[in-house]
């Protein structure tokens, strides 16, 4: 599946959106809260894992994942390549809960709104996040190995 994300990033660090599956303008709802994770305090502010759930709104199926957010304001999103010991104590535990599928995800920030034009942003396409002082990132997205409409059995083509 590839298309176009917007993506608010609230001050908590969760992040809330939408995904816009091409061409058939599909739309997917994002919902992410951050993992705190002690271990690894040498890669900085910038990079924060979250558990992201992706959500089909008209099945209401969603599959759940550990992603990593690197860049200040959230501008990349993507599979985690190592953990350095994390794997078994966090994505282990993802895994366990909402099952070990392999999903590749990957979001790019082509646009990111601050202030009044990301209130206005939020306004427009996400109301429910109105007053929140969220930045607002809108880039490509990819996510491959899911299919929320038909089934939860992984495929390598969409």
């Amino acid at each position: 599946m590839e298309g176009v994300a917007s993506i608010a990033l609230l001050p908590s660090g969760a992040i809330s959106g939408h995904f816009i599956r091409l061409p058939d303008s599909i739309c997917y709802g994002l919902q992410g809260t951050p993992i705190s994770c002690e271990r690894e305090c040498s890669r900085g502010e910038d990079y924060r894992l979250i558990k992201l759930t992706i959500i089909d709104f008209k099945s209401k199926k969603e599959k759940v994942l550990v992603v990593v957010c690197r860049g200040h304001d959230a501008a990349r999103i993507q599979n985690i390549d190592h953990l350095h010991g994390w794997e078994d104590d966090i994505v282990a535990l993802v895994e366990k809960e909402h099952g070990n599928q392999k999903v590749l995800f990957s979001f790019e920030c082509e646009t990111l709104k601050a202030d009044k034009d990301a209130e206005d942003h939020i306004i427009k396409y996400m109301p429910n996040l109105r007053g929140l002082d969220a930045v607002v990132n809108i880039g490509k997205m990819c996510i491959t190995g899911i299919n929320l409409n038909e089934d939860d059995e992984p495929r390598g083509d969409n």
